[in-house]
């Protein structure tokens, strides 16, 4: 089943292993087919570099395995609630890269203090809340999911605008209308938040760029106003 999307899913586990992302078996990538309501994602704890295609697993939106013979990532309930939360996301990412991380493990939003972050991330990319001891007892990865989207929904923030998140003393996650950009915002918001540390060291007052810099970097690559790059 899918096999094609298990291909693309497959390379694209194997990208955060080469993009320096994740290490061991730290990070899982998955992808939605909308016309089947299917999920492919990497399989729980196998190194990616004894992964192959066909021990990607497939599940249904309810987190029931269709085809595969190995389990699924633990954190496919989070990437669920993702794919429930809004029908642009096709393809979620997470990672416990270090640069990242920082920013969760200290439960700071990554603010956008510079044209960098803005040609991707409209606005701050969000630190979630401390998740309630029961949410943590309890069916964990799915509340993972639930304060990522409670987070995105109280503060009005766009899934497609700000494809990004960090979990309070976890580590992010990333979406995109694929697997292959949810990829490509995972290594963007490790690189951004690298910048931002390097900035504080510089000035430990810095604060975020001006707003119309910050929009007009935005807009430049997003939306009907964007002229940046080529054409067809």
């Amino acid at each position: 089943m899918l096999e094609e999307l298990r291909q693309k899913v497959w390379e694209q586990n194997l990208r955060l292993n080469d993009l320096g992302l994740v290490l061991f078996t730290w990070g899982n990538v998955s992808a939605i087919d909308r016309q089947s309501g299917l999920v492919v994602i990497k399989p729980s704890g196998v190194l990616y570099e004894t992964m192959r295609p066909e021990d990607m697993v497939i599940t249904d939106l309810e987190g029931n395995v269709v085809e595969g013979n190995l389990r699924p990532s633990s954190d496919l309930p989070t990437h669920l609630a993702l794919y429930a939360a809004d029908p642009e996301i096709g393809g979620v990412v997470h990672t416990h890269s270090p640069w990242a991380v920082a920013f969760a493990q200290a439960g700071k939003d990554l603010e956008p203090l510079g044209t960098t972050h803005a040609d991707y991330f409209h606005g701050p990319v969000p630190c979630t809340p401390d998740m309630q001891v029961a949410e943590v007892q309890s069916e964990y990865e799915r509340h993972t999911g639930d304060v990522i989207v409670r987070t995105f929904r109280d503060r009005h923030i766009s899934f497609p605008h700000t494809p990004a998140v960090l979990v309070k003393n976890h580590g992010p996650f990333t979406w995109g209308r694929d697997a292959a950009e949810a990829v490509y915002h995972a290594a963007v918001l490790e690189e951004a938040a690298k910048m931002a540390v390097l900035t504080y060291l510089v000035n430990g007052d810095a604060a975020q760029a001006p707003a119309v810099l910050l929009d007009k970097h935005f807009r430049r690559k997003h939306g009907p106003e964007a002229y940046y790059g080529q054409r067809g």
